[in-house]
């Protein structure tokens, strides 16, 4: 059984050697041969002449480097299509997702699980990101059509018809982690501790993470698109309760002098809510807008992987081998 190694890399000079040493030492006793798929995800630094000096030493190292940044969720991608291994783990280059777990997921792989999942505990966590972690996904599992699981990222191991299968879902605003949990077949989880990232920092800004939640509230359902349309009617009834309320005062009472106050405060918060509904219609249309034009994902400027019909065709022919 040929495993793929995909990792995703930006602007990781300072850690992408010692990854490399790290993930050759854990699996060389692994039992199995072993690939690594490295995606540059356009880094500005020495990322890429760090990595074409790791393939020219090792024969079963891949690189992939894209002609600028295209996010992580494009470099996943591009790993996935072109790792040609049985079974594919997805691991980041900052050493928080421990190689030595993989030899754990290969058993459980060969359980007969196609989808073998690290969940890390959230031990170490500030105790407001823990909190606001858990409420989001409160929220969300409400919310989408897709079960996802607080503390589950993309450090897992796929089966090939699972990698098969995400390769067929083409959409260009992609959610990775509602993606493997909408393709299914069977899957299992198991804790591991947080790891602490041994050098640089983290490319994961707090406007990044809030973009990265939206985009997991948005991929995978219409319901806000439903919340804003009983927003609208909530509104309208209150509207009209309110109206026969002013109605029915002024005959019993008369007109007295209008409430300017209430009339401003009326009109901000009618106006507020309206344009937060746009934003949401907005959000779908400008997702069906970049969909339509079907632009690639991402573009390569230097590899030394075969084509993905070559990679194809190399593991139908170690299939046939095998019968």
């Amino acid at each position: 059984m040929l495993i793929s190694i995909v990792v995703p890399c930006f602007n990781e000079e300072e850690i992408i050697g010692r990854f490399h040493q790290r993930v050759a030492e854990e699996l060389g006793s692994l039992g199995h041969p072993v690939e690594l798929v490295y995606v540059d995800d356009g880094s500005s630094d020495r990322t890429l002449a760090i990595l074409q000096e790791i393939a020219e030493s090792g024969p079963r190292t891949r690189y992939v480097s894209f002609s600028r940044n295209f996010g992580k969720e494009a470099a996943m991608l591009a790993g996935l299509r072109n790792a040609s291994g049985d079974a594919v783990v997805i691991m980041d280059a900052d050493l928080q997702h421990p190689p030595e777990l993989v030899h754990r997921m290969v058993a459980l792989h060969e359980q007969g699980f196609d989808q073998v999942i690290a969940r890390r505990t959230r031990k170490g966590d500030r105790v407001t990101r823990t909190l606001a972690a858990r409420a989001y996904y409160r929220l969300i599992n409400r919310l989408v059509d897709v079960e996802l699981v607080d503390g589950v990222g993309d450090f897992r191991m796929l089966s090939r018809r699972s990698v098969d299968a995400v390769l067929e879902l083409t959409e260009y605003n992609r959610f990775s982690k509602g993606l493997f949990a909408w393709v299914g077949f069977s899957k299992v989880t198991f804790e591991c501790e947080n790891a602490v990232r041994e050098e640089g920092s983290t490319k994961w800004s707090f406007s990044k993470l809030l973009n990265y939640g939206l985009d997991g509230l948005l991929s995978f359902n219409d319901k806000p698109l439903r919340a804003a349309l009983y927003l609208g009617l909530l509104l309208l009834a209150v509207a009209m309760a309110y109206s026969a309320w002013i109605v029915g005062d002024a005959v019993v009472n008369g007109v007295e002098t209008p409430g300017y106050v209430t009339l401003l405060v009326a009109l901000t918060a009618l106006a507020g809510v309206q344009m937060m509904m746009i934003g949401v219609v907005g959000e779908y249309v400008g997702r069906i807008y970049y969909e339509v034009k079907r632009r690639p994902h991402f573009l390569v400027q230097a590899t030394n992987v075969e084509t993905a019909a070559a990679a194809t065709q190399q593991r139908q022919g170690r299939e046939l081998v095998r019968r």
